[in-house]
């Protein structure tokens, strides 16, 4: 099958589902320190895996669209970074941050 429009393309409709799913995800957290900060970066992110994808389609030249495919592998792998701390620090919140108190002590 030819690929004729940007939407043809199932990495570009996978990165947008999935942007929408990150989305929804972190509009509803409720701590707003984590919406503020790590959410919004991992929104960004993920929002900019489609939309290089997208600009990279736009280009005329091959090496150009390849280019834009790295910059949305390299957003791909920003999000697993982001989603990777995310989930330690929710860890950490659980666990009181057992490990972080055990580091800071001065009594040692």
């Amino acid at each position: 099958m030819a690929v004729k429009t940007l939407t043809d393309l199932e990495v570009y409709n996978r990165a947008e589902i999935l942007a929408e799913e990150v989305w929804q995800e972190v509009t509803g957290w409720k701590d707003f320190f984590a919406k503020d900060t790590v959410g919004k970066q991992l929104v960004r992110t993920m929002d900019s895996i489609g939309s290089n994808i997208a600009e990279g389609y736009g280009r005329y030249h091959y090496k150009e669209n390849k280019n834009f495919c790295f910059y949305s592998r390299g957003s791909l792998m920003e999000a697993r970074g982001w989603i990777f701390k995310i989930q330690k620090q929710k860890s950490n919140r659980r666990n009181k941050g057992g490990a972080f108190s055990k580091r800071t002590r001065t009594d040692t």
